[in-house]
């Protein structure tokens, strides 16, 4: 069996310089500046290549999000992780653009309520925030809480999230 190769390219956003892997399969990861390929179980080598067709629907959904123009993304997903990983990920998808919710809320949500602290392990190796968006997940008491892309990232997200939900209500 051949190795599945995987292709890069970068995004200048408003959170920094993104970094988009993606196989053949789907987006497998949103690196953020001084991220470690190894947090997402990345191999090398990557090729360098914006022109791979997912790598380009991903650059331009994230495009969108950053300006408003979407909330949600269609993207196929190459995600590697434990089923419990995929379970936490997935169930990202289902928070509410514009809200957040805590990380003993998600874990219910899996059916999973003991689970708090797994799902904030999980979260951290998130391959693909932004898309999966673990941003929206904040501590028990409405604080922000670790984040990969760093917390002024994350706040950053979420003020672009409740900014265009405000000016989408009017």
């Amino acid at each position: 069996m051949a190795a599945i190769e995987h292709f890069k390219t970068t995004l200048d956003s408003p959170v920094g310089e993104l970094t988009l892997v993606a196989t053949d399969i789907g987006l497998r990861a949103v690196l953020w500046p001084n991220d470690e390929p190894k947090r997402v179980r990345l191999p090398f080598p990557i090729i360098e290549a914006s022109g791979n067709a997912i790598l380009r629907r991903t650059a331009d959904q994230l495009r969108e999000y950053f300006a408003g123009e979407r909330i949600a993304f269609d993207l196929p997903l190459d995600l590697h992780g434990t089923e419990f990983q995929q379970l936490a990920w997935r169930s990202l998808a289902s928070i509410p653009y514009g809200q957040t919710s805590t990380y003993g809320e998600q874990a219910n949500r899996i059916g999973r309520p003991k689970a708090v602290r797994a799902i904030g392990a999980a979260n951290s190796r998130n391959p693909v925030s932004i898309v999966l968006p673990c941003h929206r997940v904040v501590g028990a008491d409405g604080s922000l809480t670790g984040f990969t892309g760093g917390l002024d990232a994350k706040r950053r997200l979420l003020e672009i999230e409740v900014q265009y939900s405000r000016n989408s209500r009017r």
